[in-house]
């Protein structure tokens, strides 16, 4: 027997829940009790249509039998098995399923429980890599302004969203920041790549003259800025990015937690930006948001500069105790197989012209400063109330989700990210629930 759909807790006060405005969400509570591919049901059994797949995360759509079937055959065969010095087969055969759609030299896989702990691992490994290497001295990371890597200490130290660091303390040290590449003056309503900006590729250089390049491990950056708003690079930004790093022997990380497993109609943001870096850090899309797992892809070079001494010795101390879990390993292989057979990792490309001809049909509209897009993710950035920032987007997200569309706010800025299998009359039902919010908020 299931529990009924209505049934509400009670009592809401235990629960601390992360990145939202507790008093305010408990007074007058969203709970969604249900979900079948594209859509959410409401405790009061209402339908609302999934703009953000989930939190970026859910990019084959909602309850997909393949994957639900996975899960429970495998917690039925083995649910749980010792991640250190023991393994199971599915781990290891979902990490050559990653590797066969990843850039090429991206060969090996560390598994973790989420994007904060793949940004961690991605850092440490970059560290003790150098030190491998000989290069002890190399232990600064360079982020980005307004990146976003999760929300532990390493991530939130390389990360840039004021908000996210300032009740921290000092953070991590040796750690500083380029600029980010957003320009409303020169680059708003760009459809796709922005034009201008390219060059701030380049206070990477002004960073290491400052520095010293023998005193860098890495550099961090996502593809595309996704949680800070949907901040879309400048062409040949990232190749430039690329060539730096690589002048100066400093490993380049993509934080692909958000742009990974088709959300820009490609398998990854290196695919779409024709760039390679040497460490890549996943997670989100990976098990369709179903199972917490994340994956960090490395290259062989990096991975055998640690294959050394005895062969009884660990190599690297790091790791967690659901390192490649059997059953998310389950749930990762039924969603790659899920992308596969329905194309869902290139599909994106296919109604980006759609999506992109929705999305800036709001320009005009209500309180709209710039629209911006790129696969399938978009950002409508509003002229913020005075003296009340973010209040104009929450009221359009509480407006869309009472309409039955589920958005996503950062700031004063809507940031749209449906799951693949959106059909193109579910993205106009999306651009119009916006632009009624739009015109119906102060």
């Amino acid at each position: 027997m299931t529990s009924s759909p209505s049934v509400v807790p009670n009592d809401l006060g235990a629960f601390w829940m992360p990145f939202t405005a507790n008093r305010q969400f408990k007074q007058n509570p969203r709970l969604f009790v249900a979900a079948k591919d594209m859509h959410y049901t409401t405790s009061d059994g209402r339908q609302v249509l999934d703009g953000t797949a989930g939190l970026w995360c859910v990019n084959a759509g909602h309850a997909r039998p393949k994957i639900v079937e996975a899960i429970a055959n495998q917690a039925a065969e083995l649910d749980y098995a010792p991640a250190f010095q023991m393994g199971h087969p599915k781990a290891f055969e979902l990490a050559n399923r990653i590797v066969d759609i990843a850039p090429e030299g991206l060969n090996h896989v560390l598994f973790t429980n989420s994007g904060s702990e793949s940004v961690e691992t991605a850092l440490k490994v970059a560290l003790a890599y150098q030190k491998q290497k000989g290069q002890g001295s190399r232990t600064r990371l360079i982020g980005r302004e307004r990146g976003y890597h999760g929300v532990n200490f390493g991530g939130i130290s390389v990360g840039g969203i004021v908000t996210n660091r300032k009740m921290f303390g000092t953070l991590l040290t040796g750690v500083d920041h380029m600029p980010h590449t957003h320009n409303l003056s020169k680059n708003a309503f760009s459809r796709g790549l922005p034009a201008h900006g390219a060059e701030l590729a380049d206070e990477l250089e002004r960073i290491v003259t400052l520095h010293d390049a023998s005193t860098i491990a890495a550099v961090i950056v996502e593809p595309v800025a996704g949680s800070t708003g949907v901040l879309i690079p400048p062409p040949d930004y990232l190749k430039r990015l690329r060539e730096i790093t690589r002048k100066h022997g400093i490993l380049l990380i993509f934080d692909e937690v958000i742009t990974g497993y088709g959300r820009l109609g490609t398998p990854f943001g290196a695919d779409y930006f024709g760039v390679t870096p040497d460490i890549m850090v996943t997670a989100k899309g990976l098990t369709n948001g179903v199972i917490p797992m994340g994956a960090v892809l490395v290259s062989s070079e990096i991975h055998d500069a640690f294959m050394t001494g005895p062969e009884h010795l660990i190599e690297f101390f790091h790791g967690y105790t659901y390192s490649g879990n059997p059953i998310a390993s389950a749930a990762g292989l039924a969603t790659l197989e899920t992308y596969k057979e329905e194309g869902l990792l290139t599909r994106g490309a296919e109604l980006a012209k759609v999506w992109e001809d929705g999305l800036h049909s709001l320009r005009g509209e209500p309180h709209v400063i710039d629209v911006r897009n790129i696969g399938l993710v978009g950002a409508i950035e509003l002229e913020p109330i005075a003296g009340q920032p973010t209040k104009r987007a929450f009221s359009a997200f509480l407006h869309a989700y009472e309409n039955g569309l589920l958005i996503r706010t950062t700031g004063d800025i809507i940031a749209l990210s449906p799951p693949l299998i959106v059909s193109e009359s579910q993205i106009g039902e999306i651009v119009d629930g916006v632009r009624n919010a739009l015109r119906s908020i102060q």
